[in-house]
């Protein structure tokens, strides 16, 4: 989105949350362009542990590592990435005009292939938005076929879909394994009213969708497992598009894209329950967006990663795992109006504690060596 994978309050003047009413204006859809104004002077929830909203601060600048080619024409939204059996890195990006997915190596960021076309067949695409990799399985969420795919790695192989009886206007996912076997994945959904504009607080309990995935003789085998969205005035996800989890914390953390409200991201439990509390609320002065999160072994150690998609330039936030305090900012030279991010943990051969993945300008991607992310930030390195 440019509005799709991070906080501030509404005034009174802005949103009729003082009477109890929604906005009168439509706030913007998760394709709307980015903004770069400065976010309204408005307050948000918070939990009792919960840091004060730190005083911004200027932002480390670094060099990307590389720039892949750009393509305006293929629309790029989101990446993830996955190592083959011969230590290639592969990135995979969505491209939402042109209905197909890039492939790029991870190392140097050159465009390796394409897969799809537009469509509504098996291993075709209409306008694919949110991607993940897991267990050598590659997902993408398609806005327009309302549904989510599945494809084998290497050969992507199309492994079946599932949610368009339920999915009205997807965007985004993440997932993780279950414990019984096969995975759990959360889908978010921004539907809209006819007008296209957001609907009542009471309409917006169908945010994210929850399915268990698992795989049998070859095809994905889906089951619905209900959906869920607060209703209260902080908790409710009005633009919805990225998400990512953290299962060892029983932590969510959702996107709220809706800038005529707040430039945040919201806290909620794997459960569904929102948890009282944002993350960046004051922080951004652009629309949240991507989000990933480096983990160390345990579920203490590491930090949620987010983004501020400005047009100007993006700005990248550090968060600290379990307490959300606020770790440091920093920003490329090149990148900017960046949708989804994806941090790839494992090395690579360029990268021996990791890369960031960014989308630039929704025309190609660029990354960031996780070392120079580490140096700039002082950012401890995991417990042994």
């Amino acid at each position: 989105m440019n509005v799709r994978v991070l906080i501030p309050l509404l005034a009174c003047v802005i949103v009729a949350a003082c009477t109890g009413g929604e906005p009168a204006s439509s706030p913007a859809s998760p394709d709307a362009p980015a903004a770069s104004s400065a976010p309204p002077d408005a307050a948000s929830a918070s939990e009792a542990d919960a840091a004060p909203a730190p005083a911004r601060g200027r932002p480390v600048r670094l060099t990307e590592s590389f720039l892949s080619a750009m393509t305006p024409e293929d629309n790029i939204d989101s990446v993830a990435s996955w190592t083959t059996a011969e230590g290639d890195t592969w990135v995979f990006a969505t491209a939402k005009s042109t209905h197909r997915l890039l492939v790029y190596d991870g190392d140097t960021g050159r465009t390796l292939r394409t897969v799809g076309r537009q469509g509504s067949a098996a291993g075709e695409f209409a306008r694919p938005n949110g991607v993940f990799v897991a267990d050598d399985l590659l997902w993408v969420v398609e806005r327009d076929n309302r549904r989510v795919q599945a494809f084998a790695l290497p050969g992507l192989e199309p492994l079946g879909h599932f949610g368009a009886e339920v999915l009205r206007k997807p965007y985004g996912l993440w997932l993780h394994p279950a414990a019984g076997g096969g995975w759990n994945l959360y889908v978010t959904d921004a539907y809209e009213l006819e007008d296209g504009s957001v609907p009542p607080l009471a309409e917006l309990d169908r945010r994210v969708h929850r399915f268990h995935a698992s795989l049998a003789e070859g095809r994905i085998l889906a089951r619905h497992q209900g959906a869920f969205g607060d209703v209260g005035e902080q908790g409710a996800l009005r633009v919805v598009e990225s998400i990512f989890g953290d299962p060892a914390n029983d932590r969510l953390l959702i996107a709220e894209e809706d800038e005529s409200w707040a430039n945040e991201f919201k806290v909620y439990d794997l459960g569904g329950r929102f948890a009282g509390r944002t993350v960046g609320a004051g922080l951004l002065a652009a629309q949240a967006e991507g989000i990933a999160l480096r983990a160390c072994p345990g579920d203490a150690g590491g930090w949620w990663l987010t983004t501020e998609q400005d047009k100007e330039g993006t700005v990248f936030h550090l968060f600290e795992r379990v307490g959300k305090a606020h770790a440091g900012s920093f920003r490329g030279a090149t990148v900017a109006n960046t949708d989804g991010i994806w941090l790839q943990q494992a090395p690579t051969r360029a990268f021996p504690e990791g890369v960031l993945y960014a989308v630039h300008d929704d025309q190609g991607m660029v990354a960031f060596d996780w070392r120079a992310i580490a140096a700039a930030l002082a950012l401890p390195g995991c417990p042994d």
